[in-house]
């Protein structure tokens, strides 16, 4: 199976089912038995209940820094989508490969690992490839923690980390963090006949979003802006609320949901005081509490650095550079490795997510090249 193309390795990686509440270890046991017998090491991070695992593959010398590759190998649901395929059976059409994480991002992950075995064959290599799976990205950046610790222990320090998100092979230097809460509003219940005599939650929610939206138009107003951005702003965003068991009774509790997506210059910690000082100043603060339930940071590397050129040159030197609206797991390896970190990947981040998510076939080919020329620059 070493001589798998690496689109018949994502129709393999397809036919997995790694939707983020179930287990990914199928699709790590077979990457492991993949890998492993070319002379590739590998060393597995489990989950506490050990229904998932990350996975870190090696090549190449120890006591050099080296390339570092970095994918999620869980997708989001596809329940109560209308796909017109088979989700996790991939179906070329059209000189497009469809199913669930064609283009995010199991694409990237069948490309890396056709270069890792590809650098098996090699005789020697002056530096080392590493390639990071993790779990649980788009429920939090969860897994990825595991991996970072492991890389502490085993001491494995990167020149250049590429994340494979799809950003259709251009290079994306930056974006925001995002940090997930929920605040919680307690009322007092009671019969709707005698609602003013009680605090209805429901009320005290509606205070929070007001905060919320207050703070909203301050920051977009404000003088922190960064224009690499569709949205150039820290953006504030209610997404879920929930409260209320019955239009008699008046409501003892009501749970909102938001998020905050930061600009670097711009810290969470900054956009939580402004809505906690609006609050504070109704009569409804005593019954709120928040919780955070996730966090991650943004990425902002300069676009001056050498590993910029770098990775320009084995792509094309006029490849555009760029700041994502999305996520990644790059702000936490450059928080805990302090390397150059870059996110660049085949596919589109406007297909993922959606039913008939896919990859064009062309850019597989882009990303095997552009491997081809990263394998060759670490050949001794």
């Amino acid at each position: 199976m070493s001589n798998l193309s690496s689109i018949q390795l994502l129709k393999k990686l397809v036919a997995f089912d790694t939707t983020s509440y179930k287990s990914n270890l199928e699709l790590i046991m077979f990457i492991k038995n993949l890998l492993e017998p070319a002379g590739i090491s590998i060393t597995l991070n489990f989950n506490p209940e050990q229904t998932k695992a990350n996975l870190l593959a090696s090549i190449g010398p120890k006591d050099q820094a080296g390339i570092l590759l970095s994918g999620h190998t869980d997708v989001v649901p596809v329940e109560g989508q209308a796909w017109s395929t088979e989700p996790f059976q991939a179906l070329i059409k059209d000189d497009k490969i469809f199913g669930r994480g064609t283009a995010d991002m199991k694409g990237f992950i069948a490309c890396a690992i056709h270069a890792m075995l590809k650098a098996a064959q090699m005789p020697e290599l002056a530096k080392p490839l590493h390639l990071c799976l993790s779990y649980d990205e788009e429920i939090g950046c969860i897994g990825v923690r595991g991996i970072l610790g492991l890389l502490s222990e085993l001491i494995i320090q990167p020149e250049l980390c590429v994340i494979g998100e799809p950003t259709t092979m251009n290079i994306a230097t930056g974006h925001k963090g995002k940090a997930v809460f929920k605040a919680i509003c307690r009322g007092q219940e009671g019969h709707s006949a005698l609602a003013p005599l009680y605090v209805n939650a429901i009320y005290c929610a509606q205070n929070v979003v007001e905060a919320i939206t207050t703070t909203q138009k301050q920051i977009a107003e404000g003088p922190i802006v960064d224009m690499g951005y569709d949205v150039p702003y820290t953006t504030v965003h209610v997404g879920k609320i929930q409260g209320g068991k019955a239009l008699n009774i008046v409501p003892n509790e009501c749970v909102l949901d938001y998020e905050i997506r930061n600009v670097a210059e711009q810290n969470t910690e900054s956009v939580q005081a402004k809505i906690f000082e609006y609050i504070e100043q109704s009569p409804y603060a005593k019954f709120v509490s928040f919780q955070e339930i996730n966090q991650y940071p943004g990425l902002n590397t300069s676009t001056t650095i050498q590993a910029v050129k770098f990775l320009q040159n084995l792509l094309d030197p006029a490849t555009e550079l760029q700041k994502i609206s999305f996520g990644t797991e790059g702000g936490l390896f450059h928080q805990q490795l302090n390397s150059a970190v870059l996110v660049c990947g085949p596919g589109s981040i406007q297909v993922a997510h959606k039913p008939d998510e896919y990859i064009e076939i062309s850019q597989m080919q882009q990303c095997d090249a552009f491997f081809e020329r990263l394998l060759n620059h670490i050949k001794r």
